[in-house]
């Protein structure tokens, strides 16, 4: 089996022919890469290096093939340049030339060609082929077929299309390889430059992630140094074609700027080929098939024909295809987005694709919060995912653009399920508050269409405070939302402010209050038709606020509803707050098998929606239950796994009472089990917990790294004893022996 050579090892022995030119610097980066290039040309006869502009193609497949094996290259390593050729006939003669043949006969130059390399063993290197690929593609099939000795490593933009052909697509570097070439680079501009230093460390870092890790800009950015520090780098890279100029002399004319670079791709493709590719620039990160073809058709590119330019595209490496959890999805490069982008501003069809770009994910928003109320709602969760970059952008449009505002307050309203269901509180409320804080147009009432978004927006916006235990201004946003529904007759947007202003009483501790609004609110949703997860997580709410009033039995009849509900339509997320309070109702009446069961089957949940909320939540309720079965140490591990989460998620315990009676009935037990000093040492170590291996600690699936023999456990009986359901849980904790 032939041996995979390290990047520095040099075949032994005198020099071999070929004229591969040495290197001027050091190549940096790509170990895994280079291995296996070096494997795939071992075992493949024509592989095909390719990738973006200014990806590092050429230098890569030079390195590689200059340590090729002897035995497989007796006679040579030989590199043919073709960027410059201009006609399809002239590449024979081009090749010929590499290769040092003079022929003065009127043999045809492929005849020559064949004969030349028949016994011959040699690799071939056909550099910057993709504009000749055609004329390409037919002497390397002809050459291969007749020489069986001969390798070819082809290095372009797009493959041959040839049989037996090995696609080798490049990738940016890693930020690692690319922060070490800006090094190497900047230090032999300024000796004194280091990469170590504080001040330069994290800026590099940022100019290369600005530039997708390219080693062209990388090596151009550098070259910067000479005038500018890695700040001002990082500052100017807004208009990078203009910052990244002046390669060396010695190299090839489309490899000097970033823009020749780039730009040698677009000259490359065919009119609608840059049509869809000026396009395409309108998204932030990937994007699927079929909002290209709605996004991208029309006006000279029908819906048609979308699939078939993109393959073009994709061919050419200015769009990357990519697996991931919501299916193949594309992406280009933000270097190669900013080209197309810029051509896009130029022929003046900017606004208009964004506006189409909006329409498409608003639209897709609004399917995604019907369908989260569905079985389908871990799949809406994976395309919110997926699609956050393109729903910032969206939302950053309708935010910005003059007359835009009710629809940034729609697309922000209308994902509350992501923002409150899938851990994302802190960035929805970011764009709740600035969409709320827009003027309203001088005309229409809280009825029009400026009024409902403007109203579904306030109300979530509370919700989402709430959550992050913010009382004021939740109380302040709903409020509004309250009495501007009323004045203009929303009876949907009613509900949900009297919904919420219950939650806010409930996390508040003002169990009667919250009890009548949340009664009050399930009474008008169901006047008005509204079944949701929103609606059921109100009685969830209600059955919490019975709870802490000590009305247990009447609680778990509204969960199990809930329970029931959800299971019929395939609800989950809300199902796990069902899971919560039976668990807590478990646990209150002497039960701890059962509610750990209800709180582990929660917490799973709460973790694959990655609801940060529900999660504490049920890891500070399974640490109480822990300490009641005894386990004292774990208990104290598992609220320090607590204390990590619950600055990610805002007021710990929404600073209420009842919601902190079981953490200080944990706490107070697991105490006088281990005393002060042992407590805290366990709680420390339980917040060096990862987010998920607290979860699998807590689901008892996690390694117990801290139970010493020598600590004392609780004694205890089969369950704790039993509690009268009237006997509310006191703000301070209450009785501390269970």
């Amino acid at each position: 089996m032939q041996r995979s050579l390290r990047p520095d090892d040099m075949p032994a022995g005198p020099p071999r022919p070929g004229n591969l030119p040495h290197e001027m610097n050091r190549f940096v980066g790509r170990a895994a890469e280079l291995d296996a290039l070096q494997g795939n040309l071992a075992a493949t006869r024509l592989v095909t290096v390719t990738g973006a502009g200014g990806v590092g193609k050429s230098r890569f497949a030079a390195h590689v093939v200059a340590r090729t094996p002897r035995e497989l290259c007796r006679d040579g390593v030989w590199r043919v340049e073709l960027a410059a050729v201009r006609r399809p006939e002239l590449v024979e003669y081009t090749v010929a030339e590499a290769l040092g043949l003079t022929d003065h006969t009127t043999r045809p130059p492929r005849q020559v060609l064949v004969e030349h390399l028949a016994e011959r063993q040699l690799v071939l290197v056909l550099d910057g082929f993709e504009h000749l690929v055609d004329a390409c593609a037919a002497l390397v099939r002809d050459l291969l077929r007749a020489a069986p000795g001969l390798r070819v490593v082809a290095v372009g933009r797009r493959p041959l299309n040839l049989a037996g052909e090995q696609l080798f697509p490049l990738s940016p570097l890693t930020a690692q390889d690319a922060a070490e070439l800006f090094a190497d680079r900047a230090t032999a501009l300024l000796p004194g430059f280091r990469l170590d230093d504080g001040r330069h460390l994290v800026d590099v870092l940022e100019v290369c992630r600005r530039l997708d890790c390219l080693p062209l800009a990388v090596e151009l950015a550098a070259g910067r140094l000479r005038a500018l520090s890695p700040p001002q780098l990082v500052e100017r890279l807004d208009d990078r074609f203009r910052l990244l100029t002046g390669g060396g002399r010695d190299a090839l004319p489309r490899h000097q700027t970033l823009r020749t670079a780039i730009g040698w791709s677009h000259e490359l493709c065919t009119a609608p080929e840059r049509m869809l590719w000026a396009r395409l620039s309108v998204f932030s990160g990937q994007f699927d098939l079929e909002a290209a073809e709605y996004i991208c058709s029309g006006e000279g590119l029908h819906t048609d024909t979308v699939l078939d330019v993109l393959h073009e595209l994709l061919a050419q490496s200015v769009v990357i295809r990519e697996e991931s959890a919501a299916g193949v999805r594309y992406r280009m490069l933000d270097t190669v987005r900013a080209y197309g982008a810029e051509w896009l501003e130029q022929i003046g069809d900017s606004g208009r694709m964004r506006r189409r770009h909006r329409d498409w994910y608003m639209g897709l928003a609004t399917w995604c919060e019907l369908d989260w109320f569905s079985p389908r709602q871990g799949e809406v969760a994976e395309r919110i995912d997926a699609e956050l970059p393109n729903l910032r952008a969206a939302l950053e449009f309708c935010l910005t653009e003059p007359g835009e505002s009710h629809l940034g307050q729609y697309l922000a309203g209308t994902l509350w399920f992501y923002w409150a269901g899938c851990g994302r509180l802190t960035e929805g409320r970011h764009w709740l508050d600035r969409s709320v804080d827009l003027e309203e147009p001088a005309e229409g009432g809280a009825t029009s269409e400026y009024g409902a978004s403007r109203l579904k927006a306030l109300w979530v916006l509370g919700y989402v405070a709430i959550l992050q235990g913010d009382t004021v201004p939740a109380l302040a946003a709903l409020q509004e939302c309250h009495d501007e529904a009323e004045r203009g007759g929303d009876a949907t947007a009613l509900a949900y402010a009297v919904h919420r202003t219950g939650c806010l009483a409930l996390v508040t501790d003002d169990m009667p209050r919250a009890e009548q609004l949340l009664r009050a609110a399930l009474a008008s949703y169901r006047e008005i038709g509204e079944l949701n997860s929103n609606v059921l997580m109100g009685q969830v709410e209600l059955a919490m606020a019975l709870s802490f009033q000590g009305e247990l039995a009447e609680a778990v009849a509204l969960c199990e509803d809930v329970r029931q509900v959800c299971e019929d339509h395939g609800e989950r997320w809300t199902m796990a707050y069902a899971l919560y309070v039976l668990g807590y109702a478990a646990w209150h009446a002497g039960d701890p098998v059962r509610a750990r069961a209800l709180l582990e089957e929660c917490l799973a949940i709460d973790h694959e929606f990655h609801d940060l909320l529900g999660t504490v939540l049920a890891v500070e309720l399974l640490a109480l239950i822990t300490v009641t079965e005894g386990d004292a140490p774990e208990a104290a591990v598992l609220q320090g796994a607590a204390a990590r989460i619950w600055p990610s998620v805002g007021l710990p315990l929404f600073g209420s009472g009842h919601y902190n009676e079981p953490h200080v009935r944990c706490e107070t037990r697991a105490r006088e089990a281990l005393g002060d000093a042992r407590f805290d040492e366990l709680k420390r170590a339980g917040e060096r917990l990862g987010h998920d291996e607290a979860v699998a600690r807590a689901l008892g699936r996690g390694e117990r790294w801290i139970v010493p023999a020598q600590v004392p456990r609780l004694a205890r009986a089969a369950a704790p004893e039993k509690r009268e359901p009237a006997a509310s849980p006191t703000a301070n904790g209450g009785e501390t022996t269970g």
